[in-house]
């Protein structure tokens, strides 16, 4: 009776240990992350640790350490051959976006070359935010070319019917407005609200650009 109890009290205590230990890696990773440790980084995953798991806003590590800037550490995960390049966090975004939205067309580069798919993660099949809406509104026009180039839909719908040319006259650079329109970007478009790229312009306080896109509708 009493060996039965002590070998349950070593499993309880073992168990415990297990989770304290887990629950430390796991603080350590995005922590290691955040700061682009990257040495700990690789030390966590050669242990084993799951390069996809989310932290408590649900924000993935490849993601993370794009927002943050850790390349060091970006590129670590990107060698880890269980990383889930399209892995979106909790409200649908997924690294490219972030590496799009900062404008970091080398990132956006080396996510398509591995994989990462263009239009979202469900593949342009329905309407979504995409890779490009949030290149549209960052700072680089380069960015939006490389998309562009890639493959990107010009006019792609997010669920409210936004364009990224509606993004990009709002937030973005007017180099990537017009990139936009010589693609072929569709400035009549109006979204759920009845918003065309011209009232996002508008919006923005950029009168002149509205202006632009107002003559380009005709």
């Amino acid at each position: 009776m009493m060996m039965n109890h002590l070998k349950k009290l070593l499993y309880l205590v073992l168990v415990i240990g297990f989770g304290l230990v887990h629950a430390g890696a796991y603080e350590d990773f995005f922590k290691a992350v955040s700061l682009d440790d990257d040495r700990t980084v690789r030390e966590l995953l050669s242990r084993g640790f799951d390069p996809n798991s989310t932290d408590p806003k649900g924000q993935t590590a490849l993601y993370l350490g794009l927002r943050e800037g850790s390349e060091k550490s970006c590129a670590v995960l990107m060698e880890h051959p269980q990383i889930r390049i399209d892995q979106a966090n909790a409200v649908g975004e997924t690294a490219l976006m972030m590496a799009a939205l900062k404008g970091r067309t080398d990132w956006v580069g080396r996510l398509l070359d591995r994989g990462a798919r263009i239009d979202g993660a469900n593949g342009g099949e329905r309407p979504g935010w995409t890779a490009l809406h949030y290149a549209a509104s960052g700072p680089e026009a380069a960015t939006v070319a490389l998309l562009l180039e890639r493959g990107a839909r010009v006019d792609g719908r997010s669920p409210n019917g936004t364009t990224p040319l509606m993004m990009a006259a709002q937030y973005g650079p007017e180099d990537s407005v017009f990139l936009l329109l010589k693609k072929g970007a569709d400035p009549r478009l109006k979204n759920d609200l009845g918003l065309t790229a011209v009232d996002f312009a508008t919006r923005g306080g950029r009168e002149s650009l509205a202006g632009r896109l107002q003559a380009a509708q005709r």
